[in-house]
């Protein structure tokens, strides 16, 4: 991973306005690979025709739309202080407003990598039919072609100026299976319990149907707003992944439109290859995702969540915080029944932010008992900055946001708006991402190696150096170390890098800010401290990977920069990852960055370099 070659450039940057919709070619496209050059642009030989356009218009029903970032924002530019362009920033802040507007991502950009920026035209599908026509007329005249639904890539992944988009918002249909077999697979599996999930439905759609309305368990992402397809196609890890493991794991069957237009079933059974890669091998690479079967569990009686905050007075007793809890971690959570996060800041303050399963009230405060029992010992070293908060509910009502609003207000927050589905609702702690711009981002697997007895201790004054740096979130969740056999078996036949296998935590050390808008009521920070917090992000991930040296990172939450990404997201899957994409995708029609087969583009995923 090259990151002091990113802070080099990026000292010669500034930050790049949001609005507008087209992005520079690289300078050297239009000559010295110009036969290599694949997709067109807006004013590009080849670029459709009004009545091309038209004839794509007709086919998909009226379903092709111009693409347009919202109104209120262009008076942005003019009035920034006006009423309307302040009730645009506010609505901005709910990820559901955001998710539904064709032109806007979760994300807002990256410093020196990425701006959010509309597509020209989308496709607002609603079947694999429309899906088909929008494959077809890109294939037919080589354009850019992005996928979106939830629209959470931190990479930039579902959006691009000058494109066609492919928008699945709108195909949230869910129906539950009391026996489903795959097609193909009769006579060779059992039936079992599962869900079937349209392309565009957010895991708050899933759990609402599976979880609040039938009382059972389907593996997913801790996000309420992230697209079911794009998590499950990352590998998917959810707050119970420690007991259920990844949400790709989960998979049963997929419905696929392939580069060829072909609309295709994929499971154990039937292309078996291509339903291994759509298990982790990122969204948007291998064709459009239209419909997914996951398997369903039996829903345990309770979940619950263990929070506190922790502020050390002095350096050494950081230190011996960090130890006790890595101490106490090892010996009474590396288990199924414990994920979520903790995080480590540079005032020496501990976050706990846990959740649990399968434990009532009792038995979970038994668990934590002996360790804040150690910190109300020595109150001259801590001070419980927020006292713990330890218990469980019935896990059936763990997304039902009304039974939450009269037992636990403010635990969720719902979207506002006039005609939202009721169970439309974000974690307040996911609040934060919406609408961030990256500043620096990274993430690293970290081995449960570090935790045997040997190592500790290493491993403590690692976390101690890095979060002088940065706050350091460990998300004990996103490694399945300590998870039932069973999963762990699962999740090794999905793509995602195998080091996940045996690691105990992700480790995240991102830094970001307020998207740079014209009229932002938040003030965005200059470029000299955007790259001093970079650095520091660096540094603090430095001081992990001395101890991990080859620890992998998480594709749908990475660095941008990372010159070994391959590696870093599929480890030794990612040969075979490469042939299913050859297979099914020889051409290179569906580009992501940091996607598999995009050695072969230039970054804006344009201009073909090369064959891979």
């Amino acid at each position: 991973m090259d990151r002091r070659r990113f802070l080099q450039g990026a000292a010669a940057a500034s930050l790049l306005p949001l609005l507008g919709s087209r992005l520079l070619a690289p300078a050297w496209a239009g000559s010295q690979t110009a036969a290599l050059r694949s997709h067109v642009r807006p004013g590009d030989r080849g670029w459709p025709t009004a009545a091309q356009w038209e004839e794509l218009r007709q086919a998909v029903g009226g379903r092709l739309i111009e693409v347009h970032v919202p109104s209120a924002l262009q008076t942005c530019l003019k009035a920034p202080g006006s009423a309307a362009c302040q009730a645009v920033f506010a609505e901005l802040r709910n990820p559901f407003y955001v998710g539904d507007q064709p032109g806007l991502t979760q994300s807002s950009g990256w410093y020196r990598a990425w701006t959010s920026r509309p597509s020209v035209y989308a496709v607002t599908a609603n079947g694999a039919a429309d899906v088909v026509a929008a494959v077809d007329f890109a294939r037919k005249h080589n354009l850019r072609l992005v996928v979106k639904g939830g629209g959470h890539s931190y990479q930039g992944t579902s959006d691009a100026a000058d494109s066609l988009l492919v928008w699945t918002r709108h195909m949230n249909a869910i129906t539950l299976h009391d026996a489903f077999v795959g097609h193909g697979c009769e006579g060779r599996q059992a039936p079992q319990p599962a869900v079937s999930v349209a392309a565009g439905a957010m895991w708050a759609d899933a759990y609402h149907a599976v979880t609040t309305q039938a009382g059972r368990y389907v593996q997913g992402g801790g996000c309420t707003t992230v697209g079911v397809a794009g998590l499950v196609q990352s590998g998917g890890f959810g707050s119970f992944s420690k007991n259920y493991g990844t949400a790709a794991a989960g998979l049963l069957e997929a419905e696929i439109v392939t580069a060829d237009g072909a609309v295709r079933i994929a499971n154990a059974c039937t292309n078996p290859d291509l339903f291994w890669g759509i298990k982790g091998g990122g969204g948007g690479s291998l064709g459009v995702v239209t419909r997914l079967t996951l398997r369903t569990r039996e829903l345990p009686e309770q979940f619950g969540g263990a929070s506190a905050k922790i502020k050390a007075t002095s350096a050494t007793a950081f230190r011996a915080l960090i130890g006790r809890f890595v101490d106490f971690y090892a010996e009474h959570l590396l288990n199924p029944h414990w994920g979520e996060q903790i995080k480590l800041d540079p005032d020496h303050t501990l976050h706990i932010s846990m959740v649990s399963q399968g434990l009532d009230s009792a038995q979970a405060q038994a668990v934590w008992q002996p360790f804040f029992d150690w910190v109300v010992q020595s109150p001259h070293d801590y001070a419980l900055v927020e006292v713990p908060s330890i218990g469980s509910g019935p896990a059936r009502h763990w997304w039902d946001v009304a039974w939450r609003e009269q037992h636990s207000p403010g635990s969720m927050i719902a979207d506002p708006r006039p005609g939202a589905p009721p169970w439309h609702a974000w974690w307040p702690g996911d609040g934060g991402q919406v609408g961030v711009y990256w500043h620096a981002f990274e993430s690293a697997w970290l081995p449960a190696s570090l935790l045997d007895s040997a190592h500790r201790r290493q491993l403590c004054e690692a976390l101690f150096s890095a979060s002088s740096h940065w706050q350091v979130q460990l998300h004990c969740n996103k490694g399945l170390a300590g998870a039932p056999a069973a999963e762990i078996a699962a999740a090794r036949d999905t793509v995602t890098n195998p080091a996940v296998l045996s690691a105990f935590a992700l480790a995240i050390i991102a830094a970001g800010g307020p998207p740079p808008l014209p009229g932002n009521p938040f003030h965005a920070p200059a470029d000299s401290a955007v790259r001093e917090q970079a650095a520091k992000v660096t540094a603090s991930m430095d001081a992990l990977r001395r101890i991990a040296p080859h620890a992998g990172a998480y594709v749908a939450e990475s660095n941008y920069f990372d010159t070994d990404w391959q590696h870093a997201y599929w480890g030794s899957n990612y040969s075979r990852l490469a042939a299913v994409k050859r297979k099914y995708d020889p051409d290179g029609l569906f580009f992501v960055h940091h996607g598999v087969g995009s050695e072969g583009w230039s970054d804006d995923g344009f201009t073909r370099l090369r064959k891979t």
